[in-house]
């Protein structure tokens, strides 16, 4: 039984990026706690496949789309869809990402067009198109997923840190122009997450010293980014806005 503070039911919440990893992950926990979703992400069978899972066992609602993000007129379409099919859409966690590792006197146009539409750009453009309703309703919840790395830094990771850092910023001023709306801006930032993005871009050196910097000794895993998404999208967060909330196995507490 879900304590009445985290219950969702009644609500409705749009994941992009939800057919894997953090997204599929955090989409699922909302879905336990009775929200209707819906997911977004740029392969179809990835994505249905996802919806299946997500809505397994449960008596809620789960819908999804193609959509990338990197398409300024498919992130309008994803709100219209998600707003049409759901009814409204109280909750968004803005998830959907990419990495294109160059050093700063590498980074090529094309890298940093690309990372800056999907990581920043589509995150402002779906939050504009989904407050007007939020504000009309007198609540929602926005999540903006950054990282760890909107706080520090890593090599030949400019782009995706500017952009990681930029969400923290975009949350912090946007939280002062919804809060008389019983709107709450947020940032999560994971740490360590061994999802399919890191398990691509770092050889087997990379994450064991990843997993060595934590407190923890070893990777999150997806479902571990649940409990916090669960407290910023419910009433149990009401009162948490403009923050970015650091999620990491305790890798910022090791100064070495």
């Amino acid at each position: 039984m879900t304590h009445p503070l985290f219950d969702l039911k009644g609500k409705s919440a749009l994941v992009t990026g939800g057919s894997k990893g953090l997204g599929k992950a955090m989409a699922r926990g909302l879905a336990e706690a009775g929200a209707d979703i819906f997911i977004s992400s740029r392969k179809a069978d990835e994505v249905e496949a996802a919806a299946h899972e997500i809505s397994d066992g449960l008596e809620v609602r789960v819908e999804w789309m193609v959509a990338d993000m990197a398409d300024r007129a498919q992130v309008q379409k994803l709100a219209k869809e998600a707003t049409r099919r759901l009814g409204k859409v109280d909750i968004l966690i803005n998830n959907a990402g990419i990495n294109i590792p160059q050093a700063i006197d590498e980074i090529t146009d094309e890298a940093w067009d690309s990372v800056v539409e999907v990581d920043l750009t589509s995150v402002m453009s779906l939050t504009r198109a989904l407050v007007p309703g939020m504000k009309a309703r007198k609540w929602g919840r926005i999540i903006h997923i950054s990282s760890v790395l909107g706080v520090g830094g890593r090599l030949k990771r400019s782009v995706y840190c500017a952009c990681k850092s930029a969400l923290i910023g975009l949350a912090r001023a946007s939280a002062l122009d919804l809060g008389t709306y019983g709107i709450t801006v947020n940032c999560l930032c994971p740490g360590p997450f061994l999802t399919d993005m890191p398990g691509k871009l770092l050889n087997d050196v990379e994450k064991q010293h990843f997993a060595d910097r934590t407190a923890l000794k070893r990777w999150g895993a997806p479902r571990e980014l649940v409990g916090p998404a669960l407290l910023l999208a419910s009433e149990a967060g009401s009162y948490i806005t403009g923050e970015a909330i650091v999620v990491d196995g305790g890798t910022a507490a090791n100064m070495l």
